[in-house]
C-alpha cells in the first residue's frame, strides 16, 4: 500500500509541476491542449469515483471528514472544468 500511495503522490506532484512550469505551453500548443484534456478527463473520473467508488460511510456523520469531502469535491470539480475548458477550447 505504501508503494501504491507513493506513486499516486508522485504522479499528482508531477501534474502540478507540469502545470506550474509549462502553463503557457499547456494553454497555447496543440500538444498542451491534448495533455490538458487528458488531465481534465483524469480528474472527472476521480470526481466520479469520489461519489460512486468510495462508501459514504467513510465521511457521513463525521464533521471533519464531511468538510474534507465537500472541499475536495469542489476542488476536483474546479480542476476538472479548468482542464477540460483549456483542452477543448
Amino acid at each position: 500500500m505504501y508503494i501504491h500511495t507513493f506513486f499516486i503522490a508522485l504522479i499528482v506532484f508531477l501534474m502540478g509541476w507540469l502545470c506550474f512550469t509549462e502553463a503557457r505551453e499547456l494553454i497555447t500548443t496543440s500538444l498542451g491542449k491534448k495533455v490538458a484534456a487528458g488531465l481534465g478527463i483524469f480528474w472527472v473520473v476521480r470526481l466520479i469515483f469520489q461519489f460512486f467508488g468510495y462508501s459514504s460511510e467513510l465521511w457521513k456523520g463525521k464533521a471533519f471528514e464531511t468538510i474534507v469531502h465537500i472541499i475536495f469535491s469542489i476542488f476536483w470539480t474546479y480542476i476538472s472544468l479548468v482542464f477540460l475548458w483549456i483542452g477543448f477550447q
